[in-house]
């Protein structure tokens, strides 16, 4: 049948409903919705293919799939965080992967409604992933691949970035000792008198208390008083633990997805931009978050530690993956942006600095995560990936630019419109990009342009 060669995650961010099996009565078949989630009884028949395992999903050949150009949707203020009292409110072109052939117009829905009261498949799935006495990584790796229920991201976020055990009779034991090991951390670095600070500890501090107003300063939750100490405390008791890299300009973004998810969860993965939240918010269960976003960033920066080390080396090896990676995909845009100019490093150093978060509306940031963080390396290596279809989807467009237009274009991305649809678009140009180049190095090769796919 059409689209059987493509893995669950394609069909889904395409949002193409395909066939189902032979065997299968037409009273299975459900209404959808947009949200992109199967009903259960949807789901029982077809549920091997779209939770099909992703390690399988990278067999995906270039010849089962085709690359399409659509055109995109188009498209801080600073201050001084004082330590004791703070003042603020408290309150183109890209590639679609289709199948061959295209579906018929008869099965151009997907995915069905979750019925009231009843759990969707996914979620269903989910909650018996992480229920389980022992979860799975590898199963848990590949649902959230293609996204995770808000109710289930938090848990899922920590088991799979290290902090919480896989074993769940272990794991109040575990949040009960690091969040003690972070009150003792914070005595030691944090609440003691300015004058015993050495130099060094001072400015970094100062460094802290002024980027800390300026991390996400048009979503209200990220202006509330509570939850700005709570950033300054854990990235400045970070810094001190971790002299190698201290802080850099661009940690305090990484923290933000964190927040909104782990936040989310003491009230059931609902949305909580808006800072309402903060106004019922118990000094316990706010001590207990930051804790918990301290010890998940310090693992997820463990990963990618040498990109804030000195000279950033790090992010200087991906700003040269992605640029002969694009060069490989598209050279008629490299060509370009040599010849007006434009360096790689002048806009994908921000990329992988912030890992994209200054390009997305939040929102669209933490399903990003859902993917990154199920993706072995995925703050690494897929991430190059995920630019290199992103700086693409713009090609022709920047093509036909100047310098200045091309330099103002790549400080202001036209994302504002984007939601988890083009997200997951993107994702899947990424995933098919890791599939033709991922292991080898022939996207370290010149000599082709393969931007005919």
């Amino acid at each position: 049948m059409a689209g059987r060669g493509l893995p669950g995650f394609l069909r889904r961010s395409l949002r193409v409903n395909y066939d189902e099996d032979e065997d299968e009565d037409d009273d299975n078949d459900e209404q959808v919705n947009d949200n992109g989630s199967e009903s259960v009884s949807a789901a029982a028949s077809d549920s091997e293919e779209d939770t099909s395992k992703r390690s399988a999903d990278r067999s995906v050949e270039a010849g089962t799939t085709q690359l399409t150009a659509v055109q995109p949707d188009e498209t801080s203020k600073d201050g001084v965080l004082d330590k004791n009292s703070l003042n603020s409110d408290v309150s183109s072109d890209s590639w679609q992967v289709v199948p061959e052939p295209p579906p018929s117009a008869a099965t151009s829905s997907a995915i069905s409604t979750t019925l009231e009261g009843k759990k969707t498949y996914q979620e269903t799935q989910f909650e018996k992933a992480i229920d389980a006495d022992v979860v799975s990584m590898s199963e848990l790796r590949k649902l959230g691949w293609n996204g995770i229920p808000p109710q289930y991201r938090a848990q899922a976020w920590k088991i799979l970035l290290g902090y919480l055990p896989t074993n769940q009779a272990r794991r109040q034991q575990t949040l009960e000792r690091k969040r003690s090991e972070y009150k003792d951390a914070m005595a030691q670095h944090y609440n003691i008198d300015d004058d015993i600070r050495t130099i060094q500890e001072q400015e970094t501090l100062r460094q802290v208390l002024v980027d800390v107003p300026r991390t996400q300063p048009d979503v209200p939750l990220f202006r509330n008083d509570r939850i700005r100490r709570i950033l300054s405390r854990l990235l400045y008791i970070w810094a001190m633990r971790h002299p190698a890299s201290s802080y850099v300009q661009g940690i305090n973004d990484l923290a933000t997805p964190l927040v909104v998810v782990f936040l989310g969860d003491y009230y059931d993965g609902q949305d909580v931009l808006d800072g309402h939240v903060m106004n019922h918010l118990s000094e316990e269960r706010l001590d207990e978050l930051e804790a918990d976003v301290y010890w998940c960033l310090t693992n997820l920066l463990a990963g990618i530690q040498d990109h804030y080390t000195s000279d950033q080396p790090g992010i200087q090896r991906m700003v040269m993956r992605i640029e002969e990676l694009v060069n490989r995909i598209d050279g008629d845009l490299c060509r370009h942006l040599r010849e007006t100019g434009i360096q790689f490093l002048m806009f994908s150093f921000k990329w992988c600095n912030c890992l994209l978060l200054r390009e997305f509306q939040l929102g669209c940031v933490v399903r990003l995560w859902d993917t990154y963080i199920s993706e072995k390396d995925g703050f690494e290596d897929f991430h190059v990936y995920v630019c290199a279809a992103f700086l693409c989807q713009f090609s022709t467009k920047l093509q036909e630019m100047s310098f200045d237009e091309l330099f103002g274009f790549m400080q202001a991305m036209p994302t504002a419109d984007w939601t988890d649809t083009e997200v997951e678009m993107l994702l899947s140009q990424a995933f098919v990009l890791s599939t033709l180049f991922g292991g080898s190095d022939a996207h370290l090769t010149n000599n082709n342009n393969i931007s005919q796919y």
